[in-house]
């Protein structure tokens, strides 16, 4: 039976490339481990949304206010359009601490997740935040409590290589953009929304996604992660076990302004949704094996990297803002291995998406980010029988 839904969920991610016309890590061959979902993405996970929106405008010098812009949002919502009204559990972690996610702290206290999870830049948090609640104003209704009280949860990372960051290009229209199209599915990777301007490895980065579905005592599960890709040192790239960043040492970043940066500084946000029946405190845990699948791309969590992850559970429904005494399931800890492991391996699949769909970029100051060549990565992976 494993054999055979492996089978249709391969043939279902290689279907949806063709029609997406993007390669996906799959695509090329690429090894890794555990069974993916239909999509091979976190709207796998049934209810789970995801939507982008894009900016990309201008070219040549850099004019602060006006561009080039190559910057965008996304939007992550756990129950589509229900996400206002019906929280989730949720658990968050900070692998470094050079970055932002708002909202934390209130998820830290209360264990759950009040609305979509939204990812820009770095300069854009702010914007970003303020919109998400005149959306709520605008889509929703006070929470059962009659208040209309927000701390909504925003996280970045840096795009201004490519990006005239401090030109505050990010409008509340783009984040209701993101929002109003939010959709299950296929998700686009690459070159889009949060992830339009980043880089990863010293390659263009972005957006990526992979899912894993997989049984504990006879019931089927799902967990699907998202990451924004922004991290990394080239030398350290690793692909499949393969030391692909030490064998394409040219195709560099190019820079014609400011040439003074450290390789490896940058950031990487990753959101982790499951059904398994899962308490704050074990989302947390699921959260701090997020790194363990960064690890097997290559990472040492530089000073500089923002490194910071958020998983929630869609199980437990209408459980978040109960009127009397909730009976919620929980899986016990003793059977959170395969859960665990799905988590390592989706984070692994997913940022290797977001570098194979992602395209060259020419950005402010004609500043170049390179993509990973597909071409050459095949033949890497052949010479090390991968």
């Amino acid at each position: 039976m494993q054999s055979y839904i492996k089978f249709i969920s391969i043939f279902m991610i290689l279907y949806s490339s063709v029609l997406s016309g993007k390669n996906r890590a799959r695509d090329l061959g690429i090894p890794f481990n555990g069974v993916p979902g239909t999509n091979n993405a976190i709207t796998d996970v049934a209810g789970v949304t995801v939507g982008h929106s894009t900016i990309i405008k201008g070219s040549g010098k850099k004019i602060l206010g006006k561009g080039p812009i190559r910057t965008g949002v996304t939007a992550v919502l756990p129950r589509g359009n229900k996400s206002l009204q019906d929280p989730v559990f949720a658990g968050w972690y900070s692998l470094n601490g050079n970055g932002e996610m708002t909202g934390t702290t209130w998820i830290e206290e209360s264990g759950l997740l009040e609305g979509p999870v939204m990812i820009t830049n770095t300069h854009s948090v702010g914007v970003v935040r303020d919109a998400v609640i005149k959306w709520r104003i605008d889509e929703g209704e006070p929470d059962p409590s009659g208040y209309w009280w927000s701390l909504p949860v925003v996280a970045e990372t840096y795009d201004g290589f490519l990006n005239d960051i401090n030109g505050f290009h990010v409008q509340d229209s783009h984040v209701f953009e993101a929002l109003n199209t939010a959709k299950n599915g296929q998700v686009s990777e690459g070159n889009v929304g949060g992830g339009t301007g980043m880089m990863c490895h010293g390659f263009k980065g972005g957006i990526g996604t992979a899912s894993r579905i997989f049984s504990i005592h006879e019931n089927e599960y799902t967990l699907g992660v998202l990451v924004q890709a922004n991290y990394g040192a080239r030398k350290d790239l690793t692909i499949a076990g393969v030391p692909v960043g030490k064998e394409i040492t040219d195709l560099k970043r190019e820079r014609t302004s400011d040439k003074n940066f450290n390789e490896g500084d940058g950031s990487i946000i990753v959101v982790l949704a499951t059904d398994v029946p899962l308490m704050s405190h074990q989302l947390k845990r699921l959260a701090r094996r997020v790194p363990l699948g960064i690890a097997r791309v290559g990472t040492v969590a530089h000073d500089g990297s923002g490194d910071i992850f958020i998983a929630f559970s869609t199980a437990n429904e209408g459980d978040g803002f109960p009127s009397e005494i909730a009976q919620v399931e929980m899986l016990p800890n003793g059977l959170l291995n395969p859960v665990f492991e799905a988590t390592v391996h989706a984070t692994e699949e997913a940022i290797i998406n977001a570098l194979i769909a992602a395209e060259t970029m020419k950005g402010a100051d004609d500043n170049l980010a390179h993509a990973l060549p597909h071409d050459r990565l095949v033949q890497i992976l052949k010479k090390y029988n991968r």
